[in-house]
């Protein structure tokens, strides 16, 4: 692990901003969260494409994953150290098309790129010091409700449509659930009505990783010197984490059994690495210059609090109003959201009246594949948004 890692990988003010706008809330009124708790005030950094009509009725919004952010479009810039991460999706011509829709994406309630998260300076602390582990908890229906807000702010009283995959793709299952009114279609992308007891046993995994690194100091590392913080901890949830996005398959037909250190001959050694190895410390040293330790464990607790039917006694009753059209998408291969999963949401909806499909991409890359197969999920896509209205 480079020792040159810096303790956070967080946006901050001070540094480029990119295409990132930002919107405030909860400064007259605080914002309320499902734990009970409150928040002061609330920024969301969000970036759009394309023209909002007259109508404002060709909004389309673009819910990230766990380690997404708004940049879900664009060339790599001064504020954004690497493309759009559904650059081959979004824009002119494409199956999200810029020419036709308005197209937002916000980062997360609890998010380090520019939306308030634990990283963020904490309003109640006299040295403006940030929350750390005095952020609370946030549920995936605090993040839409932040969303709903931001919405309010645009002008935009109902979304053509709504689409994400993973974690984006509970958002979207949260926005039918919570404002249908406000949801003219949705596109749920290898994603879950609830998390299973498996998925929150791989978060609780990841989080325990970041917790035992000394490092983290109990999530106030924020003042500590470059290469002195829970980037080892961060680095092996993600490793974790990266297991369950990928396939067997992808793993062995990449890498096999080769190693990737020869120097010792035939001999063996403790701590000699597999190539299968130095790829996921490679992926998880990449995650700890671009994330937040905290923020990894806010989000990650959000995703296995995920449940449509919290506080509405069944996902029956969470559905029974949904009249939008549904468009849901699973992955062949994906172990950590399962296409049968996929299955339930369009059964769910389709049992609800609303028009659905259910589509499944035939793909060895596993939960990956929503972000790789672009291709393959294009013309479903532009095929279902030809259809509205």
């Amino acid at each position: 692990m480079s020792d040159e890692l810096p303790v956070s990988g967080a946006w901050t003010e001070g540094d480029p901003v990119g295409r990132r706008q930002f919107f405030t809330f909860g400064t007259d009124r605080p914002f309320a969260l499902d734990s009970g708790s409150v928040l002061a005030s609330v920024t969301l950094a969000y970036e759009t494409w394309g023209k909002l009509n007259s109508e404002a009725s060709n909004a389309i919004l673009i819910c990230h994953a766990w380690t997404g952010d708004s940049h879900a479009s664009g060339r790599a810039e001064l504020g954004h150290p690497t493309p759009g991460w559904w650059d081959a999706l979004i824009g002119p011509g494409l199956a999200i098309d810029t020419d036709e829709f308005f197209v937002v994406c916000s980062n997360v309630l609890g998010g380090c790129q520019g939306s308030t998260g634990p990283a963020s300076p904490n309003p109640d602390d006299p040295n403006d010091l940030p929350y750390g582990p005095k952020f609370p908890v946030v549920t995936i229906r605090d993040m839409v409700r932040a969303q709903e807000r931001l919405s309010r702010h645009l002008g935009i009283e109902r979304w053509a449509s709504i689409i994400g995959g993973s974690m984006g793709g509970m958002q979207v299952l949260e926005w039918a659930a919570t404002y249908r009114r406000k949801v003219g279609s949705i596109i749920p992308i290898a994603t879950c009505m609830q998390a299973s007891a498996q998925q929150i046993a791989w978060g609780m995994i990841g989080r325990r990783a970041i917790a035992i690194d000394p490092k983290w100091r109990d999530g106030n590392y924020y003042e500590a010197a470059p290469g002195d913080g829970p980037a080892e901890g961060l680095s092996i949830a993600r490793q974790v984490a990266q297991v369950t996005f990928r396939s067997d398959n992808v793993f062995t037909e990449r890498f096999g059994r080769a190693v990737a250190d020869r120097s010792s001959g035939d001999r063996f050694g403790l701590w000699q690495e597999f190539q299968v190895e130095s790829y996921l410390n490679y992926h998880g040293e990449k995650l700890a210059r671009r994330f937040d330790a905290n923020s990894y464990l806010v989000i990650s607790k959000a995703m296995d609090l995920h449940d449509i039917a919290w506080g509405r006694q069944s996902v029956e009753r969470a559905l029974r109003d949904v009249d939008m059209p549904c468009l849901s998408i699973g992955v062949t291969s994906d172990m950590l959201y399962p296409a049968y999963q996929q299955r339930q949401i369009a059964e769910a909806f389709t049992a609800a009246g609303a028009p659905t499909e259910f589509i499944e991409i035939d793909s060895p890359h596993g939960h990956d594949a929503f972000l790789m197969e672009t291709e393959q999920m294009s013309a479903p896509i532009t095929k279902f948004l030809g259809r509205l209205d």
